[in-house]
């Protein structure tokens, strides 16, 4: 039973949401201020956050920030909740580390698809060390274990959300290939997901401050203008 951690001030939608999310058979955590949804990811380690961005003590795009700095808790998707939604506050909420962006007032069948959409897609935590027999991508001194889900420049192991590790393994399994951004979000988000092409765009950005030499001169994951991205061996 996946274990959802629900982040939210205004009691009424966090009763509400909690109550339809255990309809669906979730178990559902609830917190009303960031300091406390921070201690009960790091304790509970939950499958997936939904976290408000207006919150008492921290906001959301802080705790985000936060968890994806810990290492022992970075893997944890985070869907966000606003009440703002220009696209400047999407891309705010993406580059904190944010894997869906849902804007109030919403739906509660939108809402419960992508919480679906997200659990899909996201890893169960492995132990730590490389499977036996695990299937394995490799170019140059980048290497991808696919069952532990580990992703290792050299000997150093690089801290990837499950949406950049997924993001770079698909790129990776189609190396010198264009793939489009719809493509990208089709297969990487699913064609269910509710984002915009500018979604891939931010990912590629984070995605290349962990893999390039030099992030502003990329030589790994190219940029097809128009088009796309294409990843060189």
């Amino acid at each position: 039973m996946p274990k959802i951690l629900l982040v939210e001030d205004e009691v009424t939608l966090l009763e509400t949401l909690a109550y339809n999310l255990k309809k669906e058979g979730y178990k559902v955590l609830t917190a009303e201020d960031g300091e406390e949804a921070l201690a009960l990811i790091r304790d509970k380690q939950p499958d997936l956050v939904v976290l408000d961005v207006m919150l008492p003590t921290l906001d959301g795009l802080t705790v985000c920030r936060r968890v994806r700095k810990d290492k022992s808790i970075a893997h944890i998707p985070i869907i966000m909740l606003t009440a703002r939604g220009t696209e400047a506050d999407k891309i705010d909420g993406l580059e904190s580390g944010a894997d869906d962006y849902i804007v109030k007032p919403f739906g509660l069948g939108e809402f419960l698809a992508r919480v679906r959409a997200v659990l899909r897609r996201a890893p169960t935590q492995t132990p730590d060390g490389t499977q036996a027999g695990s299937e394995q991508l490799v170019s140059a001194d980048l290497r991808l274990d696919l069952t532990s889900r580990r992703a290792f420049r050299g000997e150093e192991e690089l801290q990837l959300t499950f949406r950049e590790f997924d993001l770079l393994a698909e790129l990776m399994r189609n190396q010198d290939v264009v793939l489009s951004r719809d493509l990208i979000l089709n297969r990487v988000w699913g064609y269910d997901y509710y984002g915009d092409r500018r979604t891939v765009d931010v990912h590629v950005r984070w995605l290349r401050e962990k893999i390039e030499a030099d992030a502003s001169d990329p030589t790994r994951i190219v940029t097809v203008r128009g088009v796309g991205y294409r990843f060189e061996g």
